[in-house]
């Protein structure tokens, strides 16, 4: 048995995502670790039309059906079909936390972008996760 036992690959679902599962299957791999895969939606519902509020909701119900047929798409492509995969809505830090104290996870993955000029200042998904997650965490730098 490996340093890591359970990962969690956290995937945006941006271009860069098939570098960054690659690179946590690989890992998996030499730790002999479960790999499970997370996506988060988080939406943001703009003022709804009308009384109601069922095109918020279909427009997420949408967004996370979409979200699960491109993990799935992914995890197929990368030979990890059969890891586990879940897509949450809502806060991401708040989601990647309660999933990977959930799951147990010891190992979090996911990716990191360089920032430049006025970037800098934003908190972003990353930097939030590592001060709040209950286990180590990867950074895959993305250029």
């Amino acid at each position: 048995m490996g340093v890591y036992s359970k990962i969690l690959l956290v995937i945006d679902l941006t271009e860069d995502s098939e570098q960054i599962a690659a690179r946590a299957r690989a890992i998996a791999a030499s730790c002999g670790a479960e790999l499970s895969l997370l996506h988060v939606v988080e939406y943001v519902p703009v003022e709804p039309m009308g009384e109601t509020l069922l095109p918020a909701v279909q427009i997420e119900e949408e967004l996370v059906a979409r979200a699960r047929e491109r993990l799935t798409a992914l995890a197929a492509k990368l030979g990890i079909d059969t890891a586990p995969r879940s897509v949450a809505t809502g806060n991401i830090k708040a989601e990647i936390v309660r999933e990977a104290q959930e799951q147990g996870i010891d190992l979090i993955i996911l990716g990191s972008r360089e920032r430049h000029g006025l970037s800098i200042l934003v908190n972003f998904t990353e930097d939030t996760v590592l001060h709040a997650a209950p286990c180590d965490l990867l950074a895959v730098r993305l250029r």
